[in-house]
């Protein structure tokens, strides 16, 4: 857990597990909730571009689950679009486990995958209202590009090259 004289620092455990666990069910769940209620025109999964579970298991994607204590607290997920392209998805930490640095670990995971696997650039889009989503990505070197897809609910497209770190 914390560790003397950084009480801000803790211990989380992230690992690679089924779409379809417990525990990542429960975080998509809360994950869109938080959604319905940040989106101006609120959010609807039926309307989102879809990531299917079996986009999200291995060979071609990865489910990543943060926890806490045990308990989930975080996730976010890579899709393979192409030989060289992965999407980030999925993307979310707890209200009460903000401010951890979770969201940077599980996104640093992700893109030690998409590099493991072999892919050469990461995509991703987000939402105006998810600002702090945006910091995110610009700090771990996403530059904004043009509209790559059509989810009705983003505002913002992000990509990273990973063969020029």
């Amino acid at each position: 857990m914390g560790q003397a004289g950084n009480p801000n620092q803790v211990e989380i455990d992230l690992r690679v597990e089924p779409p379809n666990s417990a525990d990542a069910r429960w975080c998509v769940e809360q994950y869109f909730a938080e959604l319905a209620g940040r989106f101006e025109t609120g959010f609807d999964p039926s309307r989102s571009n879809p990531a299917r579970d079996q986009e999200l298991t291995p060979p071609t994607g990865f489910f990543v689950v943060a926890r806490l204590d045990g308990a989930p607290v975080g996730c976010g997920a890579l899709k393979r679009v192409d030989a060289a392209t992965g999407e980030i998805k999925r993307m979310w930490t707890a209200p009460v486990a903000r401010g951890h640095g979770i969201a940077r670990k599980i996104l640093r995971v992700l893109e030690t995958t998409a590099r493991d696997v072999g892919l050469r650039r990461l995509r991703l889009e987000t939402n105006r209202t998810l600002t702090e989503a945006q910091a995110l990505y610009r700090s771990e070197g996403y530059q904004e590009v043009p509209r790559f897809n059509d989810e009705p609910y983003a505002h913002h497209w992000f990509e990273k090259r990973l063969d020029i770190d």
